[in-house]
């Protein structure tokens, strides 16, 4: 044994693993990708509270993806230690938008694809995937449903809101019917033809309504 194998290190031996221009490239690909990905997520953001955290968390995963998948890829042995430490891991915030699971593993596949070497796949499918969110996600508000709630007085009261709402909505279904004495309740769901929302205006003037509430629906809630 010669006074080099005393000092020798299986660290130090590991530092040439991975080059540098490869770390460098790999990770300002990354922080590429991570940057558009956050500016979809928030010109595709339709919940109530927009959360920018969120979506510097997106670029954030999309590097350190990429900075584990290069360590794994450039030592069989560490790759299986990783994954039995990764699996104890468990993170408990919960989601509140379906979307953003999407974002989430977008983020990791496009780390995981780029530590690969697979670079033309991750650009690509990153734009494609980019383009499909922004052109299904962001639709004209007034094809959303919205939920129509009426209080009438009478039948009489119902009968002409019915007939206003339906010659001015492009599709109208009931959901729900209360009545009382003295009182019908109706909730419905409507799509608009426009964004013009004055027909509600024209609904709680007619005789026999006493209220009218429109309501932006995401099929969460009822409003």
């Amino acid at each position: 044994m010669t006074f080099q194998d005393i000092f020798k290190s299986s660290f130090l031996e590991n530092i040439a693993s991975v080059s540098l221009l490869d770390m460098t490239l790999a990770l300002f690909l990354a922080f590429g990708i991570g940057m558009f990905i956050f500016w979809v997520y928030q010109k595709t953001f339709t919940g109530v509270m927009y959360s920018s955290s969120f979506g510097v968390t997106l670029v954030a995963l999309t590097m350190i993806t990429t900075l584990v998948i290069l360590a794994v890829t450039s030592n069989v042995v560490l790759s299986l230690g990783m994954v039995g430490a990764l699996s104890i891991v468990r993170f408990r915030t919960a989601i509140k938008e379906p979307l953003d699971i999407a974002f989430l593993f977008w983020s990791i596949a496009v780390g995981i694809v780029l530590a690969a070497g697979f670079i033309p796949l991750a650009v690509f499918g990153s734009l494609v995937i980019g383009l499909f969110l922004l052109v299904f996600t962001n639709k004209k508000s007034h094809l959303n449903p919205y939920i129509l709630v009426l209080r009438c007085e009478d039948q009489s009261g119902e009968k002409a809101a019915l007939d206003l709402v339906k010659g001015q909505v492009s599709r109208c279904s009931v959901k729900s019917k209360t009545v009382q004495p003295g009182r019908v309740e109706l909730n419905l769901e409507v799509r608009l033809k426009s964004g013009n929302t004055d027909f509600v205006n024209a609904l709680a003037a007619l005789p026999g309504v006493s209220q009218a509430v429109l309501v932006s629906y995401n099929g969460d809630y009822m409003g």
